[in-house]
């Protein structure tokens, strides 16, 4: 999954125009020159109750992780947003899933499926791979599935901070971005897209991006505020490997606003029979709680966010621009 979304996210950055100055995104939303802003965020929210549980605990007791991502198509959405609509004071976008990857745990779309039969394979369930929905589903069914899952969270009562993509299927194809901007600005949800710099263009070369221009005359219209960076949490072989790896990550960070996405999940036997990345997701699920990862955050003077705060930011600096 983060391979998938570190490839989309590539294709965005390398669709935008340089900076006209040297200003990164998180200077321009008014936080301090020369920081790295950090914004955490749970990912896979509603696709089993055991994400549910830890995206639950770290929204309501942790300082650093403040935002998360909802999937509508999934079985336990319907918990977390009865949760979110109980408190929408937190940080909750959606996770938009044009897919259902897991071999038995599947999903099928929010819209009709009569109405999107390019997308669902013979059992009626989302196609499991990006490659089978990109060959199969039209643009506009795509965006058809889209519109249905931000309309039933609103319906819900649910005002989503963000939106972003699932196994970035929405970037597998330029009509599909094209729809994917299209509803974000349309309904004032802001996508998560990276700005381009040397560095990220280097970045998401080293991972096999070739063309990286192809989107730009996508990207040119698109009017929402953008990160600076993009990665996940990476995986160890142990818990002690994984949050040393996760501490050379933000090391190595530029100043500027970077998303870390990771997938927590509470530990049952459950989240075993879902996914052979339980281990991962079951450390990611308290190592934001370790009081090493919060010395470490102090010591590395790190500021951190929200979309709610992205948002509420590039309100001001719109406001104050056209004053």
């Amino acid at each position: 999954t983060s391979t998938l979304i570190l490839t989309t996210a590539v294709l965005v950055a390398t669709c935008f125009d340089s900076l006209a100055n040297d200003e990164t995104w998180a200077e321009k939303l008014g936080f301090p020159a020369g920081r790295r802003v950090l914004m955490l965020h749970c990912d896979d929210i509603g696709m089993c109750y055991e994400a549910n549980y830890a995206a639950k605990h770290y929204m309501t007791t942790n300082e650093y992780v403040r935002s998360c991502a909802m999937m509508v198509p999934c079985p336990w959405f319907n918990e977390i947003a009865a949760w979110c609509r109980d408190n929408p004071d937190h940080c909750m976008g959606l996770h938009l899933a044009m897919n259902s990857e897991w071999k038995y745990y599947r999903w099928p779309p929010v819209a009709p499926a009569a109405e999107v039969p390019g997308m669902v394979d013979e059992d009626g369930y989302l196609w499991r791979g990006t490659l089978q929905t990109a060959l199969k589903a039209p643009a506009s069914e795509v965006e058809k599935e889209i519109r249905a899952q931000i309309e039933r969270a609103l319906a819900l009562g649910i005002q989503p901070s963000h939106i972003d993509t699932h196994m970035g299927t929405l970037y597998a194809r330029p009509d599909y971005t094209e729809a994917f901007f299209r509803c974000a600005m349309e309904y004032g949800i802001p996508a998560n897209v990276i700005e381009v710099t040397p560095r990220t263009e280097e970045k998401f070369r080293k991972r096999g991006i070739r063309q990286l221009d192809v989107l730009a005359k996508l990207i040119e219209s698109y009017t929402l505020p953008k990160l600076d960076d993009f990665d996940s949490v990476p995986n160890g072989d142990t818990y002690d490997e994984k949050v040393e790896n996760f501490f050379a990550l933000v090391r190595d960070l530029p100043p500027g606003l970077t998303e870390i996405i990771f997938h927590p999940s509470q530990e049952t036997e459950g989240l075993k029979k879902i996914t052979n990345s339980w281990k991962q997701r079951s450390w990611e699920s308290t190592m934001f709680d370790d009081p090493k990862v919060h010395q470490f955050f102090e010591r590395e003077e790190i500021v951190f966010t929200s979309w709610v705060d992205i948002m509420d930011r590039w309100r001001k600096r719109t406001a104050a621009s056209s004053d």
